[in-house]
This record gives structure tokens, sequence and C-alpha cells, in this order.
């Protein structure tokens, strides 16, 4: 997917030329689990900025990746939902993230006059829980790019940070491959002791929010098709 991720690249910088002072560019990039939304955020941003500074832009206009991992509520949080084994196992559900604390963040984002310094947070997989503040979006950050399972939903409180966005990207893939990449991330990376725990955990957990955003997801703007490639297993 590299030639399609330094296009859509290119055509992010287009934009920023045409950006007026002051403002940013959103996009949000969604996907079920598994879908290949992590890395090709990331590549994305990487290339817009590699593009910015090949054409000396970079000084005054850069690309940010902000993940919505970092607003998951944390384990203690957790532990006081009135089924707090419930609220562990579903983890990665809408609604054991801070939708309102993310839907303050993009519309800090959306802040009319000069840009100011924002923070986001970012999610420790080694404290399995979110860290406050760890990322900085300078005024020089004109494009944002927000990736996530709800960056775009369309129930409340979400709604109102989806409508803010100027891009929604969808990133597509079939629930099979989706089913396999789960699986193989979900041993490697030790949340499952084996194929059979990351089998229950894919169907029990994952496949089914990637349903959810399917099913209540305002119109995406761009569908991107996540190709058959093990670098996109991870996300």
């Amino acid at each position: 997917m590299e030639e399609e991720i330094q296009e859509l690249a290119k055509q992010l910088v287009e934009k920023l030329k045409h950006l007026p002072n002051g403002e940013r560019h959103l996009v949000g990039i969604a996907g079920s689990p598994a879908s290949g939304k992590s890395t090709l955020a990331q590549l994305l941003v990487d290339d817009v900025n590699k593009a910015l500074q090949s054409q000396g832009l970079d000084s005054d206009s850069q690309a940010i990746l902000v993940g919505l991992d970092g607003w998951h509520l944390t384990r203690a949080q957790l532990d006081a939902f009135p089924d707090p084994k419930l609220a562990h196992d579903r983890r990665g559900s809408h609604w054991t993230f801070d939708g309102p604390g993310y839907v303050d963040f993009v519309r800090s984002l959306r802040t009319e006059g000069e840009l100011q310094i924002l923070s986001a947070p970012t999610f420790g997989h080694a404290l399995k829980d979110p860290t406050p503040e760890a990322i900085a979006i300078h005024p020089y950050h004109r494009i944002v790019a927000i990736e996530g399972l709800y960056t775009f939903l369309s129930t409340e409180p979400w709604k109102a940070a989806s409508e803010l966005l100027d891009e929604r990207w969808w990133i597509e893939v079939n629930e099979e491959e989706a089913q396999r990449r789960l699986i193989k991330r979900h041993v490697v990376s030790g949340v499952a002791k084996d194929e059979e725990e990351a089998l229950w955990r894919a169907e029990q957990n994952d496949l089914p929010n990637g349903r959810f955003i399917r099913d209540n997801m305002l119109q995406p703007t761009k569908i991107i098709q996540s190709k058959h490639d093990d670098t996109l297993s991870s996300l």
C-alpha cells in the first residue's frame, strides 16, 4: 500500500497549501480492529512531513498523529463499573472510552483565533492505561490525523467530534482477514495464551466492535481498501 499512502499524503499537502492561516485540517481515520488503520495513519503522517520538508514548507506546517486509544478509561475506572469483569472483557468498546473528553479535545482543535499549544493523551501498553498530556500539538501542526475505531461515530457524545472533522477515512477490510490478523496479534502480544483464546477475544469483543462502528458511523469521505499485508496485522 506504499504507493497509495504516498498519493494520499500528496493530496493532504495540496490541501494544506490552500488552508487559511490559523486553521487546522482534521482527518479522522477509522476501521475495524486489525484493519491496518494505525500503521497506515503513521505512514501517512510521515509521508506528509517528508513531502513538506522536501518543499521547504516544514518550518510553518507539519502533520501530527493522535490516537484515540489515549481516551481509554483507566483500569481503575473500569473497576468502578457495576459489572467490572464485563467492563474489562469488553475494553475497547465505545462505552469504555472517555467520549466527552475526546469531544472536548477535538473542539479545542477547532477553537477560533490564534492556534494554541494543546495536549493529547497516549495509551501506554506497558502500563495498560492512558498517559495524560503525552503529545503536544503545536500551532505549526496544521494537519492533525486522528486514528481509532470511533473517530467518526454517529452516536452521542461522539457525533459532535465526528462532525468537526474535515475528512473521514474508512479503512475497509473483510472480517475473515481481520480475524486472521487479530488472532496473530493477540498471540504475539501475549494478550491471549494461544490461538483458541485469541479467537475467543476476537469473536467476543474485537469483531463486534467493528460491526458496531460500521453500522453507526457518519458517511466516510474516503474509503481505502486494506490489502493483505502482514505489516498491517498489528493494528
